[in-house]
């Protein structure tokens, strides 16, 4: 009797079991009137109904870019990385885990009611990587509306072809870049690539057997695995297997959604969870993959000490014949230090003058894409300077009642509205893999152009143990300008080690913004990493939003971050003026010597000396000097502000 008492029980038990999932069809909701809410099992009808009508221009303006004239170069790279982009998200519920059943269970999931719909990320809507989007954590504080609100869909003539100049004009090339500070002779590097427009110009370049531009005739003739490996890889975890295998006590963890799991993983990369801690460049990646015409390859065997010289660099025209639209460039590039090398990358993008017949200025989209893979005990030093778009307007800052004081018949403020490079855009993406043990990645990264929209994102991933990453940035931002840099050091390995150091001056009225990301996994113990971002405001109008922050998962370490913003010292100023310095030039050491500490990282190759008129010392402090901020400080609300 006992035996038959207890089966109901089992049985009612079972049937309790098998509906504790995301969905039980007997399961009723009320609404507010009191009737039973329907059960929501087809989901697509809700994909795009949460877009907003900037959203929904997000999605044009990036499908213009995608569906833009022009072929694909870079064959099975090319062709997978449309189809990431074209395959849209599935939405499916996550699968339910049996606690003490699943070693992948965790307490910390979300489940949605059966009345409710199930929704893509932010982002995810139309297509298969997240895009922009202006209120998503990575585009946050960034002029999203009025970068899609810019044509970018022209492509520059002959991309995916060689460049051939003209008779005469590759001195006048030459001429141009060397007066930029963006150029090095035959003996003063090792290897030269120079790209104009988009497309490389073999007279302006230097190759060897390990720095040569690869064409579509490379990808016909088929590459080595490996490299078709790295070139396949995109960032922000949506490649989910790691570069190198990360050791973990008695196992090995190649999967980065899986990292630190169950309980602290990040998990799949199109999870909203994922996708707020992303820099938001991985749907720019395969957009690169898909539109760029060539590779500039880079190689490290052995010890070399001159640099590796990259140059991308664009005419006022941009190469574009179509008046009516701007044109986009993606400058692609795959740097690979083999182990025990020693070797030294620069990258440079500049304006040339190239003194052809078309004039106009062209807007421009710049969407570069750096891949990185350093090797056990090698060292590579990655020096990148962005210059173009010429110099921003100075003293944007004053007011209407002042210009009219001073009978400009225009103020600063209108000059900067006509520049035509504030309607450019320079996007760059940075993918750095430390794959072997004992290897070191150190870059200098300086953005200091007059392009009105500027972005730069860099990921430093430390896999094996005893790597080291080191990233000094500096980002110069005036006029009108919008800038962004972003970081994410994440260490992976036992042991490994980083270093950063971030410099902002913002100016003008311009907006700046700058997130630093360092997380280490559960894996990574012993970890040491130093974050800290120091920002100078020379204006009232200037803004800037600075974030460091740290995710540890790990409990042996020793990890530190700050960030400071501020004007110029009182002190400083007053001190340097109590011995003979007038103001402006005590303004400019200040300032000056705010910068050094980033550019003395800089290859010295092609840093120059002190008395290098074409040097970048000299080239910043012209820049530093059309910045600097004119008058006296005033106490204003109990503060000195500059005036």
């Amino acid at each position: 009797v006992a035996a038959a008492d207890d089966t109901p029980a089992d049985d009612a038990a079972a049937k309790k079991e098998e509906k504790i999932g995301w969905y039980d069809p007997d399961r009723i909701i009320t609404g507010e009137d009191g009737l039973p809410l329907p059960h929501i099992t087809d989901f697509e009808p809700f994909r795009t109904s949460r877009m907003s009508k900037s959203d929904i221009a997000a999605d044009a303006w990036f499908g213009a870019l995608l569906e833009s004239p022009g072929d694909s170069f870079l064959g099975k790279i090319s062709e997978e990385h449309r189809n990431r982009l074209m395959s849209k998200v599935e939405l499916v519920d996550e699968p339910i885990l049996k606690y003490g059943e699943d070693e992948e269970w965790t307490p910390y999931v979300t489940r949605r009611l059966p009345t409710s719909p199930l929704y893509p990320a932010y982002g995810l809507e139309t297509y298969g990587l997240p895009v922009l989007r202006r209120g998503a954590e990575a585009w946050r504080h960034y002029d999203v509306n009025s970068l899609t609100a810019m044509d970018y869909s022209a492509t520059p003539e002959g991309i995916g072809s060689d460049l051939e100049l003209e008779a005469g004009q590759k001195e006048v090339v030459i001429d141009s870049l060397k007066e930029k500070g963006a150029w090095l002779d035959d003996e003063q590097c090792a290897a030269r690539l120079v790209y104009v427009n988009g497309r490389f110009c073999p007279e302006l370049s230097m190759q060897t057997d390990d720095v040569k531009n690869l064409d579509s005739s490379h990808f016909e003739a088929g590459l080595p695995e490996k490299t078709m490996e790295y070139l396949s890889r995109l960032p922000d975890g949506f490649t989910d297997k790691l570069a190198a295998e990360v050791p973990d006590d008695d196992k090995v963890l190649t999967s980065q959604a899986k990292l630190s799991a169950p309980d602290h993983c990040v998990g799949e990369a199109t999870s909203q969870f994922a996708i707020n801690n992303q820099q938001g460049t991985a749907a720019f990646a395969a957009l690169n993959s898909v539109k760029a015409g060539c590779v500039a390859y880079v190689e490290a065997n052995g010890v070399e000490k001159k640099p590796v010289l990259i140059i991308n660099a664009q005419s006022p025209s941009g190469g574009n014949s179509d008046s009516e639209k701007g044109v986009a460039f993606h400058p692609r590039t795959l740097a690979v230090a083999n182990d025990g090398s020693i070797s030294s990358l620069v990258q440079m993008y500049a304006d040339i003058d190239d003194h052809s017949d078309d004039k106009s200025p062209c807007p421009t989209f710049v969407n570069g894409y750096t891949q990185i893979f350093v090797g056990a005990n090698a060292n590579m030093t990655h020096s990148f300077l962005e210059e173009t778009g010429g110099t921003v307007t100075s003293r944007v800052e004053m007011s209407d009642d002042e210009a009219r004081e001073l009978s400009l018949p225009q103020t600063p403020r209108q000059v900067e509205a006509e520049r035509p490079a504030l309607q450019n855009t320079n996007f760059q993406a940075i993918d750095v893999h430390v794959t072997g043990d004992n290897g070191a990645y150190e870059s200098s990264l300086m953005e200091l152009g007059g392009t009105g929209r500027a972005r730069l994102a860099i990921s430093a991933n430390l896999l094996r143990p005893g790597a080291f990453g080191s990233i000094n940035g500096f980002a110069l931002s005036g006029g009108a300008q919008r800038t962004d840099m972003r970081t994410n050091i994440h260490h992976m390995a036992q042991g490994t080690t980083s270093r950063q150091e971030q410099r902002n001056m913002v100016g003008g009225r311009s907006t700046a913004a700058f997130r630093g990301r360092i997380r280490v996994e559960q894996s990574a113990q012993q970890t040491e990493s130093e974050q800290l971002s120091r920002t100078i405001l020379l204006s009232d109008h200037a803004r800037i939003w600075s974030t460091p922050s740290l995710e540890i998962i790990a409990d042996d370490v020793v990890c530190t971050h700050g960030a400071t913003v501020s004007d110029l010292s009182e002190e400083e100023l007053f001190y340097l003026r109590s011995r003979g310095l007038d103001r402006t030039t005590s303004r400019n050491l200040l300032m000056y010597a705010f910068v050094e500490e980033i550019g003395a990282s800089v290859d010295e190759t092609i840093a120059g000396g002190f008395e290098d008129k074409k040097g970048l010392r000299s080239r910043i402090i012209q820049r530093l000097e059309n910045l600097v901020p004119e008058g006296e400080k005033s106490l204003v609300g109990g503060e000195f502000q500059s005036v």
